[in-house]
């Protein structure tokens, strides 16, 4: 905003804004203001629990993704088995064997016609009908007792256990016990409870429903959980029968009764009759219930599949049969080799496949030769039909062949190899193997465990089991070969010892989601579900096999692995089929105790070898992978480059591990609000609280082992590592390794605390607790997960507010504040710290405060005590809590601890200070440090209604009553102090802008606070109210020589001022830089009054030239707004106002005062300017009818000028001005006006007569035109004249004439001389008498 006057000079290239500027310059100005774009929109940081939320939630998408059982097994064939004779890579594992009783074989021994064996393994028991009794014992168990049913007289052909229908029975009877006899079928109530030993104890119950059967024989029994119909069919022929039943009888309908689906009318009345051939008769063999879709599929004993359709109105209708010959020509379209199915091959099974396990899937069919046959159903159209349609058709989806001959172990030792057989390519077909041929049965579960019983000619009563299951992990991999692997599956062979009777899954039905998609993805719940276990019944007991998981099967491989050599085998043969991120996710697990293994005792146990948990340890750690920066692409650089980091595989596994661990909670809700019957309130969990606990306790193993390897794990060793990279590639992707890390190892702390809070919750009498809560908070709490409250801020809050409701609640039952805060602090840290403890503490001082009475002495010790102890953790309060305290305080008049405590608020929520910076840079937008001061300010409002509220008790309480100071006026006091005193520039900026908004301009000034001179100077810059302020501060401090420095400033600035309102300033300034006070500098006031002086001058000049053009004609209506909008405004630069306006619009006056103002000092210009000025006042005046005559108005533009030039000797040169006019007056006045109007004109100025006198003399004798010959004696006339009148003045008092003797005597001498040159008539008196007084006076 300086000024400094130049030199008037011509416009030159560049000085307009069209004109280019150089390149550099314009590079550098692009640069900056790329810069500055770039901190404008640099992405905001997010949090490590958001980073690893996100993290979780994409492994946890990942593996819903799982490929649904269609997708790998579509239309085709396979025969793609992994074998291995090294148990390490088992799919199942044989937990032990259960043996039967000696009881049992007691009461067979006394058997007499019949003895059939079965499994309930879902209930841990097993069965054995011996003639008219059932059996039921406990498998699990030493010394188990016997449970029987002995009330029926006939015997025993079936039995079979159901889910009961809905609303017929107690809710007790939770299964159905459907025993059939030669003569009936008896359903039979069955309760369970779950016994000491963890195992379930069942009890029997007489129903006394029953309904006639004799002469079906019937061994098949099958039932519908959904809906608890019963089904089943006899060795009499391949009828489909319903046992129907109900709660009591009807009108029409008995209790309990049978219906015959498949034969009609009169056939169902009369036996069937055979004459001539023996023709063998067809029977079910078989039924299989899929309530997903609502169908009923039989076997007969002639390998035809029947489907049958489940309506709502009871019927049970054919909608689809398929004998074997369609199946083999189904098959036959697939491939022309199909030795293993001929017509002679038989289907020994069947299985179900729901429809949350495959959408086009229904049913597996084992062949006699060991052949497993998908078939799919579909309705009209080809459609895949829904649990309302029936479908109209099946086909042969897929057909898996058995393994290699040679693939049995247990009968070729010597030509297995110990390791897995690996493909690196598709292995070809084998389509006549015949190593299950002779199957006897199988049976298949969910997601694809299958089980076949083969008997061995050599070894007719014992069975070899095939066991097989899919190879999960690598189906979860993505197929990155030309031609992906169909249906790859892990298998191997048991020797059972005996015949299996039975086989039943003693865990819960697999399912890792509803739907097809993800269903099979063991991996995902191989730590959040029991591991499935299959039990076999033999005719020597129970055998138990395990599902193994990839984490037991890796733990195995470790150990049997054998060294370094072995491992590092072992390992890269996991990477090559699983990839490193699940080889990473397993090898923690494992080294976090995970693993199971079967101990020498036969119990399933965690692997706790220090050698294997060491070789995950080191798996984890060295094939971890390396993390990515792809240096080479594109990028975009307002994004960190640390963004473009991807984690390394071990990253990956790490949060797949965590995702594994956490998949069934982290978006379950939190609580589950319920009504009782008798309208009770209860609160739920939605996750088991033990199994909150086992969580909480796997997350701690991860986080000990994660702390104990912090060094040796890349990404997590800290900035020391950084100390190893030889690249800035390196660096960048280390430290985006160690940011998503760390991201995870916080969240990890973060959930252990969450689960602890939420057991906490449970614990706390949670019913009371939440009914304390708002109502929006509480229906908040409905919808909070596990993962809102362990990442989100929203979870944070409520939190916060369910520990403050049980330290409220404890505090209404009397119990210790403190001891339930700090019982809080120690189970979950994060969610009620040692702070909230202080808080607590002091909010409970500040309630014993209001109850002791806001006056009392008691009050103020409670009210500092807990102003001590809050300000203590003032970073640690909310801004709840801080608003209820300051109302509380406010209430008890406790105003300035009220502010005191708001500062240390503000200060803790931005301890870098940051906002202070922010407000010294000018409050850029979009600056994250502005929402420093947002929070800053929040604190700040507060302070401000405590401010109104002592101003409002003003009115209640005066300050003074009988000259004395009153207690409320001492509080006001202390606020005014505390204010005044408050070491916070933030705050004191704030306090002033507030001062300001609220039109306290004055109370403003009357501040004393070393901050206010800073904020006014800072916000001057931008505001003409606080510049002014500035200005009226610095006088009202009596600091003359700073107002006029800022009143320089207003005029010289960018505001839009008014050019009236600068030269205001100015001339304030002025006055304020002249005035002298002790303690100036004497020079730094006179070049401050220099500056305003020379700035004032300008600012004048250009005031006149708008009062100028604002008058002239000459400029157009349209643009004379423009140009007055131009000079009334900022100063102008001189080299503007000449070269611009006054040249070009022939104000010569004005350029003059230009050139005395700029110090233009070039005579020629001068000299032609003053030429122009008369020229210019001449033809004005010429054109002019009615005014003054020419040489009036060249007079009074003379006069005026000189005055204002005040006889500059440069500006005003007499020497060429006095000649100029005397032409002037000849040649274009003669004989206008008075003869002596040109010397009058310069003795009105006081110009002296002796350079009047001197200038005359000069032009005598120089004989210029038109002053030659007789035009001589015009100059004589005027030297007469001005002697004339310096004779009068110089002798006027006691002065000499004509300042001198020596003058005189010279003026003597000229008047005789000019005597002679033909003075007129009058002239030549006044010479003579002049000449005469002055020879009196030179005697």
């Amino acid at each position: 905003m300086s000024y400094m006057p130049q030199t008037p000079q011509k416009a030159l290239p560049g000085a307009y804004v069209q004109t280019p500027a150089h390149q550099s310059q314009a590079l550098s100005q692009q640069g900056q203001v790329a810069q500055t774009e770039t901190q404008k929109t640099t992405p905001e940081e997010i949090q490590p629990t958001a980073r690893a939320a996100k993290a979780v939630n994409e492994a946890l998408w990942e593996e819903s993704r799982y490929p649904e059982l269609d997708s790998y097994i579509g239309q085709g064939i396979s025969s793609e088995y992994e074998i291995s004779a090294q148990s390490a890579w088992a799919p199942f594992q044989k937990i032990k064997m259960y043996p039967i009783p000696d009881r049992i074989f007691e009461q067979y021994n006394r058997a007499q016609v019949s003895t059939i064996m079965g499994l309930f393994a879902g209930f841990n028991h097993a069965w054995v009908a011996i003639d008219n009794a059932l059996y039921l014992w406990d498998y699990t168990h030493p010394n188990p007792d016997l449970v029987s049913f002995e009330d029926s007289t006939h015997t025993i052909t079936a039995v079979r256990l159901v889910r009961p229908r809905a609303g017929v029975f107690v809710p007790s009877i939770v299964r159905l016990l459907v025993v059939a006899t030669t003569a009936d079928i008896i359903l039979v109530g069955m309760s369970t409870q779950t016994a000491s030993h963890g195992g379930k104890m069942v009890a029997l119950y007489s129903l006394k429903m029953s309904t006639p059967v004799k002469g079906l024989d019937v061994d098949v029994i099958e039932g519908s959980d959904a809906t608890g119909r019963i089904f089943f069919s006899g060795r009499g022929s391949d009828d489909v029968y319903e046992f129907t039943y109900q709660q009591e009888e009807k009108w029409f309908s008995n209790r309990c009764a049978r219906i015959n689906h498949t034969a009609k009318g009169y056939s169902t009345l009369t036996p069937t009759l055979f004459f001539g051939q023996k023709v063998q008769q067809e029977l079910v063999v078989q039924m299989v219930m899929d309530d997903s879709r609502r169908l009923l599929y039989t076997l007969s004993s002639k390998s035809t599949i029947r489907t049958f359709f489940m309506r709502s109105n009871s019927a049970l209708d054919l909608v689809i049969t398929k004998p074997l010959n369609q199946i083999l020509s189904n098959v036959g379209h697939m491939t022309s080799q199909i030795e293993l199915l001929t017509p002679a091959t038989r289907i020994v099974s069947i299985s179900a496949i729901t429809a949350q396990e495959a959408s086009k899937t229904n049913l597996v069919a084992s062949t006699s030769t060991g052949c497993r046959i998908f078939m799919s159903a579909t309705s009209a159209y080809g459609s895949s039909p829904s649990s309302s349609t029936a479908p109209t058709s099946m086909q042969v989806q897929h057909v898996k062949f058995p393994p290699a001959e040679n693939s049995n172990p247990l009968q070729n030792q010597s030509s297995q190899s110990s390791q897995l057989t690996q493909h690196s390519t598709t292995p070809a077909i084998n389509t006549s193997s015949r190593a299950l041929k002779e199957t006897r049965s199988a049976v298949r579960y969910a997601p694809g465990y299958s089980l076949t019983f083969v008997v061995r000619e050599q070894q007719p009563g014992t069975d070899l089991l095939f066991a097989s299951g899919p190879d999960s992990a690598r189906i979860a991999q993505p197929q990155i070969q030309q031609t992906p692997v169909k249906y790859p599956e892990l298998a191997f062979w048991i020797s059972l010892g005996s015949r299996a009777e039975d086989v039943g899954l003693a865990t819960g039905e697999f399912s890792a989601t509803s739907s097809p998609v993800g269903f099979g993805n063991e991996l995902a719940v191989q730590f959040d579900r029991p591991t499935p276990e299959i039990a076999v019944l033999t005719n020597t007991g129970v055998h138990m096999l395990r599902r193994r998981r990839l984490v037991d099967i890796f733990a195995a491989a470790l150990r049997l692995g054998g060294g370094a050599e072995g491992l590092e085998g072992e390992v890269n043969r996991f990477v090559r089929r699983y990839g490193r991120g699940e080889v990473a996710s397993t090898a923690l697990a494992v080294a976090c105790g995970q693993a199971f293994d079967v101990t020498s005792d036969s119990r399933l146990a965690r692997i706790s070898d220090p050698e294997v948990l060491e070789l995950a340890r080191k798996c984890f750690i060295e094939y971890g992978g390396k993390p990515e920066y792809p240096e080479n692409s594109f990028h975009d650089r307002t994004v960190p480059a640390i963004d473009f980091v991807r984690p390394s595989p071990r990253h990956a596994g790490v949060a797949r591990y965590i995702s594994r661990l956490l998949r069934s909670i982290w978006k379950a809700p939190i609580v589950i609000e319920r009504l009782t019957p008798t309208g009770g309130f209860i609160v739920v969990s939605a996750v088991d609280l033990g199994k909150l606990q086992d969580i909480s306790q796997d997350l701690t193993k991860l986080k000990e082992f994660l702390t104990a390897n912090k060094s040796f794990i890349e990404g997590l060793a800290g900035p020391e590592a950084l100390g190893n990279v030889h690249s800035k590639r390196e660096e960048v992707s280390l430290q985006g390794e160690h940011r998503a890390l760390h991201a995870l190892a916080v969240l990890i702390d973060r959930v252990i605390e969450g689960i602890s809070f939420v057991l906490v919750l449970y614990d706390e009498k949670i019913e009371e607790t939440i009914l304390t809560l708002a109502n929006e908070s509480r229906q908040q709490l409905r919808n909070l997960s596990y993962e809102g409250l362990c990442t989100t801020d929203l979870g944070k809050m409520l939190a916060k507010d369910l520990v403050k409701a049980i330290v409220n609640r404890n505090i209404v039952s009397g119990s210790n504040v403190e001891t339930v805060a700090e019982a809080l602090r120690r189970r979950c840290g994060s969610f009620c710290s040692a702070d909230d403890v202080v808080i607590f503490k002091a909010q409970e001082f500040v309630k014993r405060g209001a109850e002791a009475g806001a006056d009392s002495d008691v009050c103020r010790d409670y009210l500092n005590e807990s102003l001590r102890l809050l300000r203590q953790v003032a970073g640690s309060l909310s801004m709840e809590q801080l608003q209820w305290t300051i109302g509380q305080y406010v209430a008890l008049q406790f105003y300035a601890a009220s502010i005191q405590l708001c500062l240390d608020k503000a200060n803790e929520s931005d301890r870098g200070n940051r906002a202070l910076t922010w407000i010294q840079e000018g409050r850029p937008p979009g600056d994250r440090r502005g929402e420093a001061f947002e929070g800053r300010k929040k604190c700040y409002d507060l302070i401000y209604q405590v401010m109104l509220s002592v101003e409002r008790s003003r009115t209640e309480s005066p300050d003074m009553v009988d000259g004395q100071l009153t207690l409320s006026g001492k509080r006001r006091e202390e606020v005014a102090d505390e204010i005044d005193t408050a070491d916070d520039e933030v705050f004191q900026t704030d306090l002033y802008d507030w001062y300001l908004q609220n039109d306290r301009a004055d109370q403003l000034l009357e501040v004393e606070s070393p901050y206010i001179i800073t904020y006014l100077q800072r916000r001057s810059s931008d505001d003409v109210a606080h510049a002014d302020l500035l200005w009226r501060y610095y006088i009202q401090k009596e600091r003359y020589q700073d107002a006029a420095v800022v009143q320089l400033a207003l005029a010289k600035s960018r505001f839009a001022l008014s050019l009236d309102k600068r030269i205001e300033y100015l001339g304030n300034a002025r006055t304020n830089a002249s005035t002298t006070r002790p303690g100036i500098v004497r020079s730094s006031r006179t070049e401050v009054l220099r500056e305003v002086s020379d700035l004032l001058e300008v600012a004048n000049i250009q005031s006149d030239l708008v009062q100028r053009l604002r008058s002239d004609d000459r400029i157009t209506a349209d643009r004379r707004p423009k140009v007055m909008e131009e000079l009334d405004g900022a100063i102008l630069p001189l080299t503007v106002l000449f070269n611009t306006y006054c040249e070009p619009a022939y104000y010569f006056d004005l350029c003059i005062l230009i050139y005395e103002a700029a110090d233009h000092r070039v005579a020629s210009d001068i000299k032609a300017t003053w030429q122009n000025l008369l020229e210019r006042a001449h033809t004005m005046a010429e054109q002019t009818d009615q005014g003054p005559a020419p040489y009036e108005m060249v007079a009074e533009n003379v006069r005026s000028l000189g005055t204002k030039l005040g006889l500059s000797e440069t500006m005003f040169p007499v020497t060429e001005l006095l000649p100029m006019l005397k032409r002037y007056a000849h040649n274009f006045q003669h004989e206008s006006g008075p003869e002596t109007w040109v010397l009058d004109i310069f003795i009105d100025l006081q110009v002296p007569f002796e350079t009047l006198y001197a200038t005359l003399e000069n032009m005598f004798y120089n004989d210029e035109p038109p002053f030659q010959g007789r035009q001589r004696r015009l100059i004589a006339n005027d030297i007469v004249y001005i002697a004339k009148m310096w004779f009068q003045d110089s002798i006027r008092g006691s002065g000499s004439p004509f300042g001198g003797e020596d003058n005189a005597i010279a003026v003597s001498q000229m008047l005789h001389m000019v005597m002679q040159s033909g003075l007129d008539e009058r002239r030549l008196e006044d010479c003579q008498n002049l000449r005469m007084r002055i020879e009196n006076l030179l005697r």
